[in-house]
């Protein structure tokens, strides 16, 4: 039988990120629109001839894009907010201002709010839909890529987020009362005309993208939904439908989903294998089933010998149906480009373990052409099976002094010694902070000295001595200003990271790193997360020295220690597969849970472990949630309870929606917490008025992620609004989370008008 092989999508940034440069060139007015039209043009070319010349039947396109997919749908949909109208006739400008906002002198429009994408780090514009949205075809943007596909040669399949999924991935716009979802129906005609300029261009299948399958939705909703949807675009004539899904099983969706009438449909069996008996029993013989073998979410290679057992029993079970495809379980958008600049880099051995995405490529069309003819590719197949033996067996995986230690702990590993309103007694006498403090989440503007230091010491430039010395001089220029800005809690500014969880990893053993594994995180921001291969252990303190610098560079106010929480780096790292998340995490706490004791010993009197992740870490379904909420606040804690009362633990959050985990939080026993809130329209006071919270906390004022500095009237009413549902005494004032991505211009004025919002409510609130 011949299976055709593909892919769901490729990384965008390119092999040296190419398209991170383009784009904010052409933010800052150093490469023009048809400049970054050109050269996005090349990159995908460059990438449809890479999947190529592995051998993939049909390439993915409409998978690229400037910003984010989710924003490319709703714009392409005409979903564009009334305020984003008057940028550049709804042009290139507007579809960034929706990204990332859009500040001069006669525009000042913030960016949507932004979220999580289902349980990853990247990061996806949420759509505005208000009561009398009107759509319309607005951009051809994937007509026009698939036409660059056929013309340079390709046999091209069209991916679109699928007109369910774009709605129930939106929001209802502020001032309207209709639910996204209730727009379904004049919604459809512009997937209907979409589809329509596909078929006429020579398109054959389009990959439609309903991610919402994975989740637990309201049948009674849905099903209708979907039914209603996909009957209507059945109507485009000469097109066929792969119905695709993703990061988990379809579950109890499956039965009602096979009905649709789409031509195939795609399984996640990397993680939704739960799903394959089901599947094969449920979808009728004329739908292509479309095989996600090969893990696009981490950097292990697969074991093809297993996952060729796997494509076996489908083919087998499908001898009589629609052919087969294999493919990746999800985009590669959230692998790294390639691991040819890690050879010489990394070692043999774990290279030999490692897959990015070029690698998962060929992994698909090995795969392809085994169950066709295993002796044709019995090279290939021997080999990977002797890089996966290798990691099976290597002694550098398994530590047993660290997995003793875990073992051996107590429930009094998990507890603070006292409740926190004991503790908030003795820390308000030990700390002597003021009504409404002031902090900042950590780190403070990454400028080009600052890389430029690095990347000299990096080489051979500079001395680690010189190095040392540059990184002192910026950590006390950046607590001067701090302390003068009349910040009350401040921060060293994190200059010797060049990323949050890669710092740590770095001085912990059981951590590798690549020269240029970078996935994108939002819009042209690129994270390089470290490889977690083996269990974890702290060898040396890691902040404290740093730490104490900074403390002594400001003797009358306190200065944080900043650690990432264990959860944190979980997630944001490439994790080892053969054993449970919860056992490494578990190794990660007592790392942290060291250096927290460490800086304590140190004179630290405030320490900050930041959970990020935690939200995002959440199982997509509910039956799965309790186990992960136990074990992940149960690594937090181990981390942060090792202190006397007078330290204050704080824990920073970004970026989620907090109502299904508010209770866990409530549980971490943190003394402070600070939280995202200025994107998501307040939507942090209602968890606060159903959930309640008893300790101290900070919502964030305004929103880093966006180059706008907010007035001093937009965060005192975003601020006055917090304290209706915040006591007085347990409201601190922050930004959203870290500096690391801003200039220091807007930096200090933004800051500077928090302190005044700040300073203001104090006076207010005394007087």
């Amino acid at each position: 039988m011949s299976i055709k092989s593909t892919i769901l999508g490729f990384p965008r940034m390119g092999s040296d990120r190419q398209l991170k440069k383009l784009v904010e060139g052409f933010w800052s007015g150093k490469v023009t629109e048809q400049e970054l039209a050109e050269g996005s043009k090349q990159l995908r070319a460059d990438h449809w001839a890479l999947q190529a010349s592995y051998g993939l039947t049909e390439v993915p396109v409409g998978d690229f894009s400037y910003y984010d997919h989710v924003l490319d749908a709703a714009f392409a949909a005409g979903i564009i907010p009334e305020r984003y109208q008057q940028v550049d006739n709804a042009g290139t400008q507007a579809y960034f201002a929706m990204g990332r906002g859009l500040q001069n002198k006669s525009i000042d429009v913030p960016s949507l709010e932004m979220k999580k994408w289902f349980d990853t780090n990247y990061h996806y514009m949420v759509p505005e839909v208000a009561d009398n949205q009107a759509f319309s075809l607005h951009s051809t943007k994937v007509v026009d890529e698939f036409k660059e596909a056929k013309a340079l040669g390709y046999a091209a399949r069209p991916v679109v987020l699928g007109p369910v999924s774009l709605l129930a991935l939106s929001k209802t716009a502020k001032g309207s009362s209709t639910k996204p979802l209730d727009h379904l129906a004049s919604l459809i005609p512009v997937y209907v005309e979409l589809f329509g300029q596909l078929a006429a261009a020579g398109a054959e299948w389009v990959q439609v993208d309903e991610p919402v399958l994975s989740l637990d939705l309201e049948a009674s909703v849905y099903q209708p939904a979907f039914a209603q949807a996909y009957a209507e675009l059945a109507q485009v004539s000469g097109l066929k439908y792969l119905l695709t899904s993703y990061f988990g099983r379809l579950g109890d969706n499956l039965s009602w989903a096979a009905t649709l009438p789409v031509h195939g449909i795609h399984l996640d069996l990397v993680r939704g294998a739960a799903d394959l008996d089901s599947a094969l029993e449920l979808i009728p013989a004329d739908k292509v089933i479309s095989a996600g073998l090969i893990n696009g979410r981490n950097i292990w290679k697969a074991n093809l010998d297993k996952q060729l057992a796997t494509l076996a029993t489908i083919v087998s079970a499908r001898q009589s149906a629609a052919p087969v495809w294999v493919s990746s379980s999800c985009s590669l958008l959230h692998s790294p480009h390639s691991l040819k600049p890690e050879v010489g880099h990394l070692d043999e051995e774990t290279l030999g373990w490692l897959s990015f995405a070029e690698e998962k490529v060929e992994e698909v069309t090995i795969l392809a052409a085994a169950i066709a003819d295993r002796d044709s590719v019995a090279e290939q197949l021997e080999r990977n099976a002797a890089n996966v033996l290798s990691r099976q067996q290597s002694e550098r995986i398994t530590r047993p002094a660290v997995q003793q230690r875990l073992a051996a702990l107590d429930e009094s590993s998990y507890t603070r010694q006292a409740a926190f309103s004991v503790r908030q007694a003795v820390q308000r006498d030990t700390l002597k902070l003021p009504l409404f403090p002031t902090t900042t989440i950590g780190s403070f503007p990454q400028t080009a000295e600052v890389r430029k230091a690095r990347a000299q010491f990096r080489k051979g430039a500079l001395s680690q001595e010189e190095y040392l010395q540059f990184l002192d001089v910026e950590t006390r220029k950046c607590i001067e200003w701090q302390d003068e800005a009349g910040l009350d809690v401040l921060v060293h500014g994190e200059f010797e990271r060049t990323d949050m969880v890669e710092f740590f990893g770095e001085h912990l053993e059981g951590f590798v790193f690549t020269k240029r594994g970078w996935v994108q995180s939002y819009g042209s921001r690129c994270v390089k997360p470290p490889v977690i291969f083996g269990d974890v252990s702290r060898p040396h303190a890691m902040t404290v020295d740093v730490a104490k610098f900074a403390q002594s560079c400001s003797p009358n106010k306190p200065v944080k220690g900043m650690l990432t929480g264990p959860v944190t780096i979980l997630q944001w790292s490439f994790v080892r597969d053969d054993q449970p998340r919860s056992q490494t995490a578990g190794q990660i706490a007592l790392a942290i849970r060291d250096e927290v004791v460490d800086l304590e010993a140190a004179g630290i009197r405030v320490i900050q472990v930041d959970e990020p992740a935690i939200r995002e870490g959440l199982p997509l379904r509910k039956a799965d949630y309790e186990a992960y909420l136990k074990w992940s606040v149960d690594v937090f804690r181990l981390a942060t309870t090792g202190v006397r009362n007078e330290t204050q633990i704080h824990t920073h959050f970004c970026y989620s929606d907090f109502n299904e985990i508010f209770t866990a939080i409530k549980s971490l026993d943190a003394d402070v917490i600070t939280i995202e809130n200025s994107k998501s329209d307040l939507k942090l006071l209602g968890a606060l008025e159903v959930h309640g919270y008893a300790a101290e906390i900070g919502p964030g004022l305004y929103d880093i992620h966006s180059p706008r500095v907010p007035s001093v009237e937009e965060m005192a009413a975003r601020f006055a609004a917090l304290q209706k549902y915040i006591p007085a005494e347990n409201l601190w004032a922050n930004p959203d989370c870290g500096l690391k991505t801003r200039g220091w211009p807007e930096v200090k004025e933004s800051l500077t008008n928090l302190v005044a919002v700040a300073v203001a409510a104090r006076q207010a609130h005394n007087a």
